[in-house]
């Protein structure tokens, strides 16, 4: 059991009648000043035991919530069908199953409509209206901070930025001048070619570039393990863009959810198939889109479904291909720019070397090059490190061991 402080002894004052006025002021003023000290001694206890009386206060408040929370009864999840003058008709969420019942005190039929989602008590009797349903995962897709790529920072695909801003910059900040031409602004741009090539990066540079919101994914997140859940996804994602417009939505990969569809009898291709019908549908389906554009990457051009390829829903199918030597020279400038190099380093001769390179190879040697100076313990990076750098790389690839190993033959 704990025991209270001992309080500060209270000062006293005896005054001998034989002392001059000199001492019996003196005397005086050590026990005023005896007397202050024990205030605050006693005003700085005070107010510890007030903080702590606080804190207990919060405490059993805490406790008491929680207490009253263990006690109350959970509510239900329901989808409201029907108002009508005898009730409201609602159907429960799991076992669908369909009720005819009545509001809470506090509410009134004006507030609800067909589609709302309440919560409801054990008697099936309607407490509170919630806000609408929406995945958490389709929400996370949303890019809040822009990335910091821009069109200076891609290289060697000049036409193809050029058709990207057309299809999708274009008409969300100049809507007026198609509909003087009379035409609809395209609907969805496909981005394919080989990998490393600067599909994403000319994705990042579009959500940098715009004002519009940016959603993006990758088609394996929109595959989910339960019968209608990636369906569900698809639906939540595209009502979350609606609640955003204009937004710009960038699927990458997405031959992972829109392959071609076969006749396998698995529940996971069954699934997959479900999911590319539910795009296919908010792509192309009775609802105008607004004001949502939607670009897409792949590398494997020949595994999408031809329903997802046709007009009105991907009007302009871009073919990213790896970059000629101008375009070399350029992604080598771009990756070189903010490092020490020597003067006197070719880069056209070095670019007329990297045949068949992609971009994403062409930053690979970059960072090669930088890496021998470092090894060197050198600042600046000479001509013999590029060079260096694309033997390593080249012996990598004819070795088999690196992380590209092989010959992959992508069909795009």
């Amino acid at each position: 059991m704990s025991r209270s402080p001992s309080l500060p002894e209270r000062p006293h004052l005896d005054l001998d009648p034989d002392m001059s006025e000199a001492e019996r002021l003196s005397a005086l003023r050590q026990h005023f000043e005896r007397m202050v000290e024990v205030n605050r001694e006693l005003d700085e206890r005070l107010q510890a035991v007030d903080e702590k009386r606080a804190e207990l206060v919060d405490e059993v408040e805490q406790i008491k919530a929680r207490n009253d929370a263990l006690k109350t009864a959970s509510y239900y999840i329901a989808t409201v069908e029907e108002v009508t003058d005898d009730g409201v008709v609602i159907k429960q969420h799991g076992n669908n199953q369909e009720v005819l019942t009545d509001l809470a005190p506090n509410l009134t039929y004006e507030d609800l409509e067909p589609g709302d989602r309440v919560a409801i008590n054990d008697s099936f009797a309607i407490q509170t209206i919630l806000d609408d349903e929406t995945d958490a995962r389709a929400q996370a897709m949303e890019v809040v901070d822009s990335p910091t790529v821009c069109y200076d920072d891609i290289g060697g695909i000049d036409e193809q930025v050029r058709e990207v801003r057309e299809a999708v910059e274009q008409p969300l900040e100049n809507p007026e001048m198609f509909e003087k031409v009379g035409i609809d602004p395209p609907s969805g741009v496909l981005l394919y070619g080989p990998p490393g090539t600067g599909k994403t990066m000319l994705a990042k540079a579009v959500a940098n570039e715009t004002n519009a919101s940016f959603i993006k994914m990758a088609g394996s997140e929109l595959v989910q393990k339960f019968i209608g859940e990636g369906a569900r996804l698809v639906r939540d994602l595209f009502k979350l863009a609606a609640e955003r417009e204009p937004v710009i939505i960038f699927i990458d990969e997405i031959d992972a959810v829109a392959s071609k569809r076969t006749d396998s009898k698995t529940s996971g291709d069954a699934e997959v198939q479900r999911t590319m019908m539910q795009l296919l549908s908010e792509m192309d389906g009775f609802d105008d889109r607004g004001e949502i554009r939607i670009i897409a990457a792949t590398n494997r051009f020949d595994m999408l479904d031809e329903a997802i390829l046709r007009p009105g829903r991907f009007d302009r199918l871009i073919e990213v291909p790896k970059p000629d030597v101008e375009g070399r020279r350029r992604i080598l400038d771009i990756h070189t720019r903010d490092m020490n190099v020597a003067d006197g380093v070719d880069f056209d001769a070095l670019a007329e070397e990297l045949d068949d390179y992609s971009g994403a190879d062409v930053a690979s040697l970059a960072t090669e090059a930088g890496m021998f100076a470092i090894r060197d313990e050198r600042t600046e990076v000479t001509e013999a490190d590029f060079h260096a750098a694309h033997e390593k790389l080249e012996e990598v690839e004819e070795s088999g061991t690196g992380p590209i190993s092989g010959f992959t033959d992508y069909q795009y």
